[in-house]
């Protein structure tokens, strides 16, 4: 093999210049790039105001959220009277009607006490005593108000008629002259399978099944096993039956929505499509067509459609079905607009009819493409039915957004947040799998 010598690299590289040598603007669109990239970082955080947002944000929330996500707390209320010390507890108490918690001690002087991890919060009716946090704190209201002896450590926040101790995750207690109101959290969800009003309340998991299987009916109408489901469907505070109905209506408002979609964007991808339609006009008519029902949002059309029909999941189920028709009728014009003609050019050859040369030459090509791409617009459709059950469209989305208004059942939040992924990770998995089998790209195989 004869090596290159210099004058034939000179030689050339002078014969084909415009192959081996970049312009300067080539060269140096690396650079322009990144800058550009740094100046938009910059004028966006201008723009939005991002530092401003992020100094004046009330980070603290978050954990709140995210605390009442994974816990319950049970808010007794110690009121202080010159016969001793009563307790009270709200109305719906996850303890029930009538709660005698063994975390209350009543002391022989009359006193309670309320463990809080290594301390804790004796209540007398002459003052409070905390001890949190490495410190001990004794409120007094001898006097007619709180007043604290000495100096106040800082998760204590003393105001004009009371007074607020922050325990952190544990919880917090405030107290007046007349009164203490205790909240405790607890780890886990309160009252998940029985509410307080079930039979099988308040029992271990050895007793309901004891009761469950025994012969001796709590409820002469109908078994004990028939009773727990109808507890457990009916539970008050969880609301499973509403929750999983209103799942059910998300996934069969995505399949439907996705297949009414499907079934009216097919026929009119063919007439969209330039290599199969002869009207080439009402072609470029259909793709504007796909065009705008896909330049405005699932949300928008939720909104329309919410307005048009009420709330409830047929709007949530329209407004898929408009958003797929423009989606997926563009997806199906651009693969039949991609196929190899040779093969329907064979079988015209042989007289066949438009009909089956497009069943037998042109199915065949476009239809693995077809069916994944629709899987794939239903799994996620799944998710925005979710989300657009916010706006009333039905579904899972609405439930969520009522527990979210009420800005206390952030535990019932994230009990439907899970469900939802839940259900959304095993459609994705089936719609996966279902996709590579379509398209012949099952590793399995």
């Amino acid at each position: 093999m004869s090596q290159i010598t210099a004058a034939h690299r000179q030689e050339i590289e002078a014969r084909h210049a415009h192959l081996l040598k970049s312009k300067p603007l080539q060269r140096l669109m690396p650079l322009i790039v990144v800058m550009a990239t740094l100046l938009y970082g910059v004028y966006a955080l201008w723009f939005f105001d991002i530092p401003r947002i992020v100094s004046e944000a009330q980070w603290f929330r978050m954990g709140l959220y995210l605390r009442q996500w994974v816990s319950y707390d049970v808010q007794p209320e110690f009121r202080l009277g010159k016969d001793g010390i009563t307790i009270r507890y709200p109305r719906f108490s996850p303890l029930g009607d009538d709660p005698h918690p063994d975390w209350v001690v009543t002391k022989p002087d009359g006193s309670k006490f309320i463990p809080f991890g290594s301390g804790g919060v004796t209540i007398a009716t002459t003052g409070t005593t905390i001890v949190a946090r490495g410190a001990t704190v004794h409120i007094d209201v001898t006097s007619g108000k709180p007043v604290i002896e000495g100096k106040p450590p800082a998760w204590v926040t003393v105001y004009d008629e009371d007074v607020l101790a922050d325990l952190g995750f544990s919880g917090d207690v405030s107290l007046s002259a007349d009164r203490v109101k205790v909240r405790k959290r607890f780890f886990g969800w309160a009252n998940f399978v029985f509410d307080t009003s079930s039979p099988f309340f308040g029992k271990s998991a050895s007793e309901t099944l004891g009761l469950i299987f025994s012969d001796a009916r709590l409820d002469p109408s109908q078994s004990n096993l028939s009773l727990a489901l109808d507890n457990i469907w009916n539970n008050s505070a969880w609301q499973h039956g509403d929750v999983w109905v209103k799942l059910a209506q998300t996934v069969v408002m995505a399949f439907l929505g996705t297949l009414l979609g499907a079934v009216l964007a097919f026929p009119l991808a063919f007439m969209a499509a330039r290599n199969i339609t002869p009207n080439h006009f009402l072609g470029s008519c259909i793709k504007r067509f796909f065009d705008f029902l896909r330049s405005m949002d699932l949300l928008i059309w939720s909104l329309f459609l919410t307005r048009a029909f009420g709330p409830g999941p047929l709007a949530g189920a329209g407004a898929i079905f408009l958003t797929e028709t423009g989606t997926l009728g563009k997806v199906y014009a651009e693969g039949l607009e991609n196929i190899d003609k040779k093969p329907g050019e064979g079988i015209q050859s042989t007289g066949a009819s438009t009909i089956l040369t497009h069943r037998y030459a042109t199915m065949p090509q476009v239809a693995p493409v077809m069916a994944g791409q629709t899987l794939y617009q239903w799994e996620s459709n799944i998710r925005d039915a979710a989300t657009i059950g916010a706006v009333g469209a039905g579904g899972i989305g609405l439930k969520l957004w009522e527990a979210m208004r009420t800005n206390s059942n952030w535990a019932n939040v994230a009990y439907m947040v899970l469900l939802t992924l839940l259900v959304t990770f095993l459609f994705d998995v089936a719609s996966s799998r279902l996709r590579q089998k379509l398209m012949g790209t099952d590793p399995r195989r």
